[in-house]
């Protein structure tokens, strides 16, 4: 096998798309020679992608990101990257793509200009093949602009912070997202899938080849295949259709996510020369005001939730760990849908939805034409929102997760004709690329009535409410056609919009903001005290707060209360969970904003408070519940619908063990404890994964825990911690889901929040043990080991 300069062993050059993270030079700062092939980048700080350099800074009120991007840096950076070219390549097509970089991207090659791509969030590549040098090296340099601030209403991270890969063809080839795979015809037998390929010919003759397409199923066992001569112009894309029958089929859906594989052959002259695998799901869509949304036949309700494209502690660098993980918690809080807000994901993030199973709401722009910020894209929409929604369309399109595409999140010009017919263009275009799922976009009133949306959301075939969830039995006497999705709501609404999604067919469900806090939009979700500054996040800048905290998991994967609650409504999988709410200190107040529930603990230590009244908590699925302390019984109170499947106690504070209790059919059939936890002595690790790939790219998660003697967590507990790691592993992340708390994010320390912490390590490149050590003043240290091995 040929090798390349630059690649590692994971980079395969014998496959047609081929990782290209690692061995890059970065440098955080503007030169404009940077791009020439002899430009001195010896100095250069070496390391693999992908990479977020805001991330690794320090957050400061005197960044001009401000609060919308969470005080991080941004400003500009270069990447370079040396490599030879193998002479396999010369009678090759060879493309290099980007999954993403923010933002304002231009790409050299050997000096050469490729062009520039301004939105940091669509996918692009470029041809290297007229500039590749087959006798030396070629120098791949990448210029990042991200000075022009403020251009998000959140964090974006800088930098090439998604995948890079290369891209080895044959002159004759599929196109780059040319396979669209549908199923137009779905049963228990039997399932149509049809097949388009757009096959590429780049010769200056006409070509007859054979296109092949087998299809098998997650077992990788042939479900079924088609085959048909085709002739290719000279210089031109032909698309192809095929029809595949699939006897008995697998259908996707959240509880069954099958996944099917389409292998896509080119032959000629009985050779293959191209070769290329699309993963699709089986299944079918259906949306109707008497029915709601359909998958497969059944009628399912949609309890989603919205989330942004950070990975906490990591920023935006998109590994296929970090985001596989977060569809994992998503899950396992009961959510069976997300919505991309306000952008495309990365690749590896849907790929987690389809395997794990989760809907997806697709969306594109978080503006059009009007702006939101200075910089933002609304300055690029007119140029480069063609290109951009066929980023999002042809690159999604065959992913079983997506369900719906969205065009847009509370557009400033809504209810103008203005708003309508941009709509109405983006719709269309999206109609030329996909007509197996609907459109919808996010629109919320403003000072005009919630009827002046009319005409907008007729170009929708489904409505998206942002906040106006109790608008819509008017509107559906109205117009009872509509279909109504709640596209952003408040977490306090949780059991209204449950309640009303319940109730009425035409509302398929609700998108709660959000599903995961995230950094920037600084201070949405805080409560305060009585004596801090007052008002919402727009209002005034609120630092030291450097993200949101409206969502139902913090950044460490902590369930808050409320996602508890929000998961019994939907859920039976969970029925009884037990929290208290932080009392306040007297004189002082607690106040809540917008977007907060009241800060509500996992806690009954309460030092301080002795003899004063608790409120305590309890989310139940059954009719009643119990509460005991110490095991006397203080009461027992309904939980039905009711009363909202809740019951708040109040109770004299005292150390001790507090049991709430289910109760049916007047006897009791589950519980849940709180005990009391004594002073901080131990340190506790738990990592997500006992074992990971030595690739320089994969991930555990470790949960940091400080307990007491007994291994009760310390829920108050602030202690410093310092983490050292030895071996095939590096600190990638800490963090401890204070979003006050302004700390590194990379680094070796974090003090505890809530008696927790955590600690991100990623692989290196050579096998053997990761080693991590945790140690804190006055507590006893831990240690946890990690193997990794080659994939």
């Amino acid at each position: 096998m040929a090798s390349i300069s630059g690649y590692t062993q994971n980079e395969n050059i014998s496959d047609r798309k081929q990782l290209f993270n690692n061995n890059w030079k970065f440098f955080p700062g503007d030169t404009a020679t940077a791009k020439e092939v002899n430009f001195n980048d010896s100095n250069w700080r070496n390391l693999d992608l992908p990479h977020d350099w805001s991330i690794e800074g320090r957050v400061s009120p005197k960044n001009p990101t401000g609060g919308s991007g969470g005080y991080f840096p941004a400003g500009k950076g270069w990447y370079r990257k040396s490599f030879k070219a193998p002479e396999a390549w010369k009678a090759k097509k060879i493309s290099i793509y980007f999954e993403g970089i923010y933002m304002n991207s231009e790409v050299f090659i050997n000096g050469n200009s490729l062009g520039i791509y301004p939105y940091g969030y669509s996918p692009f590549s470029y041809d290297l093949t007229p500039y590749l040098q087959f006798d030396k090296e070629n120098v791949i340099a990448v210029r990042v602009d991200n000075s022009q601030q403020v251009n998000s209403r959140w964090y974006s991270g800088s930098g090439i912070y998604r995948h890079v890969w290369m891209l080895v063809t044959d002159p004759v080839h599929v196109a780059q997202w040319g396979v669209a795979i549908t199923t137009p015809n779905v049963t228990l037998a039997k399932a149509t899938v049809q097949v388009k390929t757009q096959v590429k010919n780049e010769t200056s003759s006409s070509q007859k080849i054979v296109l092949k397409t087998l299809v098998s199923n997650e077992n990788f066992k042939n479900a079924g295949s088609n085959q048909i001569k085709v002739e290719i112009p000279a210089n031109s894309i032909k698309e192809v259709a095929q029809t595949i029958i699939i006897s008995k089929p697998l259908l996707w859906s959240p509880e069954t996510p099958h996944v099917y594989q389409a292998q896509t052959q080119i032959l000629q002259d009985e050779k293959v020369v191209d070769n290329t695998k699309t993963g699709f799901g089986i299944r079918s869509l259906k949306y109707t005001a008497e029915n709601g949304f359909q998958l497969n036949g059944r009628t399912l309700k949609i309890n989603g939730g919205c989330v942004h494209h950070d990975n906490g502690c990591l920023g935006a660098a998109a590994f296929n760990r970090a985001e596989e993980r977060k569809v994992e918690l998503l899950k396992a809080a009961g959510f069976n849908a997300v919505r991309t807000s306000h952008n495309l994901p990365s690749e590896a993030f849907l790929n987690a939805c389809d395997r794990l199973g989760l809907l997806v709401m697709d969306e594109s722009f978080d503006c059009w034409k009007v702006g939101k910020n200075k910089f933002d894209y609304a300055q690029y929409f007119d140029q480069w929102w063609k290109r951009d929604l066929a980023a999002m369309v042809m690159r999604d399109r065959n992913h079983p997760s997506i369900v719906m595409w969205s065009i847009g999140n509370e557009i400033p010009e809504r209810g103008t004709p203005a708003s309508v017919k941009t709509a109405k263009m983006l719709a269309d275009e999206i109609k030329k690329m996909d007509t197996s799922r609907p459109i919808t976009s996010a629109i919320v009133g403003n000072d005009k009535k919630w009827e002046a949306f009319d005409s907008l959301m007729a170009l929708h075939d489904i409505a998206g409410y942002n906040y106006h969830l109790f608008s819509a039995p008017a509107d559906h006497e109205r117009i009872p056609s509509r279909i109504i999705v709640q596209t952003e709501s408040y977490p306090r609404d949780a059991f209204n919009n449950w309640n009303l999604t319940q109730k009425n067919n035409y509302i398929i469900g609700d998108f709660v903001w959000t599903a995961m806090d995230y950094l920037g939009e600084s201070g949405i979700g805080r409560w305060y005290y009585s004596g801090d500054a007052p008002g919402e996040h727009w209002e005034r800048d609120f630092f030291p707060w450097h993200g949101a905290y409206c969502g139902d998991i913090d950044l460490i994967g902590w369930r808050k209360p409320i996602s508890h609650y929000r998961s019994m409504l939907y859920n039976n999988a969970e029925k009884l969970y037990m929290a208290v709410r932080e009392p306040e200190p007297e004189p002082i107040e607690i106040k809540e904003t917008w977007w907060s529930v009241w800060p509500t603990w996992e806690s009954w230590t309460w030092p301080g408070f002795e003899g004063k009244t608790l409120h305590v908590e309890v989310y139940s699925k059954y009719p009643s519940v119990r509460l005991y302390l110490n095991n006397k019984l203080l009461g027992e109170k309904s939980t039905t619908r009711d009363q909202e499947y809740k019951a708040t106690f109040t109770v004299p504070y005292s150390s001790g063990t507090l049991k709430a209790v289910a109760v049916e059919n007047n006897k009791e059939v589950e519980f849940t404890t709180l005990q009391t936890s004594g002073d901080a002595s131990k340190i506790k690790l738990t990592a997500d994964r006992k074992e990971i790939a030595a690739d320089g790219q994969d991930l555990v998660y470790v949960t940091v825990e400080i307990t007491d003697k007994d291994g009760v967590l310390q829920p108050n507990a602030i202690d410093r911690l310092r983490f050292e790691i030895e071996g095939g592993g590096v600190i990638a992340g800490v963090d401890n889901a204070d979003l006050k708390d302004c700390d590194l994010y990379i680094g070796g320390t974090r003090k505890a929040w809530h008696g927790r912490a955590l600690v991100v390590i990623r692989s290196k490149q050579d096998a053997g043990d990761v080693k991590l050590t945790v140690t804190s003043p006055g507590l006893s240290q831990a240690v946890l080991t990690i193997k990794t091995h080659k994939r």
